[in-house]
């Protein structure tokens, strides 16, 4: 039986998917096979012998430590897209908060719950609502930055909008590319894109390359009238660096789904307390997201989503046993396990190796059920990192 250890709420619709005959699943299971969380931060002696993958109910992994996972073979699961649509409904809700005073609009009519004649309260909301006057999203620019799931919704949605949109997405997938509307217009870097837009929008994911990505300079190249808007990571934004941009009057507004003690209480600053995936919706689609690639990946091998692992699908054979392994991406490992396959005259069907960086992992199909020993010589072969044999 496979073990699963949750260290968050799961989603029911998720953990339904596990099959109660071939997998113990709840937080207090020990030594488990995999880690199922979701915003739980994940320390490295977490992650105990034994454990081959954690999966991530959600697009983010900063709180997981991934690199030590590859070292150890672990392999590590995202949901790309399954709340895609939840941080897109929210980012539409900031562009407008920008651009209309509601939210200084609710604050005033709040204020005035002590007037109680009608035509008294009339008579203030009508002379009191032009300090509150806005402006339309129809006709302005919006710059997109990072186009995959979330960021290719809400340049569609802005299209409907009749708003202008530009993005820039230096990794921007063959897939994603066929979803991206050709009416984005393409910019050739973020400064173009920054210096180009009324409003921006970040969709990129906090990785080493976009740590404070956002700073002072770019900054400076925005129109004083730019609304920046962050519902992907806090910390592809440097406080800092927005506070002076506010202050000098070089950007209008920050709104945000991560508040920073820094700019608690300043003006045009706008934040939620992370709200961007927080839908039954979008909690139900990443969990059952989730699991079912966990599920394939502890009976089957298989790898969909991860971030740390070469995407690996192999159809199983119905005769046989099949060899998962994984080891570091050198010359003459998959040499080695066939040779040891073909001194017991094990017969290969069928067999997929696929690489990633530094890891390289196999999915090897064998006609016949293999010796005791067959695992612990494929261990013992230097720089694999581990091995399963998969009934």
């Amino acid at each position: 039986m496979h073990k699963v250890l949750t260290l968050n709420n799961i989603a029911k619709k998720g953990l339904d998917r596990f099959d109660g005959q071939q997998f113990s699943v709840g937080d207090e299971v020990e030594s488990p096979d995999a880690i199922l969380l979701r915003s739980f931060k994940l320390a490295e002696a977490q992650a105990t012998d034994g454990v081959l993958a954690v999966g991530r109910a959600g697009a983010g992994v900063n709180n997981i430590p991934v690199a030590a996972c590859t070292d150890r073979g672990i392999v590590v699961f995202n949901t790309p897209g399954a709340n895609a649509n939840a941080v897109k409904e929210l980012v539409v809700a900031g562009m407008l908060l920008s651009r209309r005073g509601i939210v200084q609009g609710i604050d005033y009519v709040d204020g005035l719950s002590r007037e109680q004649d009608k035509g008294s309260l009339n008579g203030l909301v009508e002379s009191s609502k032009k300090q509150f006057k806005g402006s339309e999203l129809k006709g302005r620019t919006l710059g997109v930055l990072g186009l995959g799931a979330i960021g290719s919704m809400v340049a569609d949605i802005a299209l409907e909008f009749d708003m202008k949109v530009i993005g820039y997405d230096p990794a921007l997938s063959v897939d994603a590319a066929w979803r991206l509307s050709s009416r984005v217009e393409k910019m050739e870097s973020i400064e173009a894109l920054f210096a180009r837009s009324d409003l921006v929008s970040l969709h990129v994911p906090a990785i080493p390359e976009t740590l404070g990505l956002v700073n002072g300079a770019l900054l400076a190249l925005t129109q004083p009238h730019c609304v920046l808007l962050n519902f992907a990571r806090g910390e592809i934004v440097d406080p800092s660096a927005i506070r002076e941009a506010l202050s000098a009057g070089r950007l209008a507004q920050y709104i945000s789904d991560f508040p920073e003690p820094e700019l608690m209480g300043l003006e045009g600053v706008m934040a939620t307390p992370h709200l961007g995936a927080s839908t039954d919706e979008a909690e139900e689609n990443c969990a059952v997201m989730v699991a079912d690639q966990l599920i394939d990946f502890l009976k089957n091998g298989n790898i969909k989503n991860s971030v740390n692992f070469p995407s690996v699908f192999l159809e199983r054979s119905p005769l046989g046993s099949r060899i998962a392994f994984s080891n570091r991406n050198v010359p003459r490992i998959l040499g080695s396990v066939l040779s040891l396959l073909a001194d017991r005259n094990i017969n290969v069907i069928d067999m997929l190796n696929k690489s990633r960086d530094d890891i390289a992992y196999n999915l090897i199909d064998i006609e016949s059920k293999p010796d005791a020993g067959l695992v612990e010589a494929i261990e013992a072969i230097e720089d694999v990192i581990n091995v399963r044999l998969l009934p």
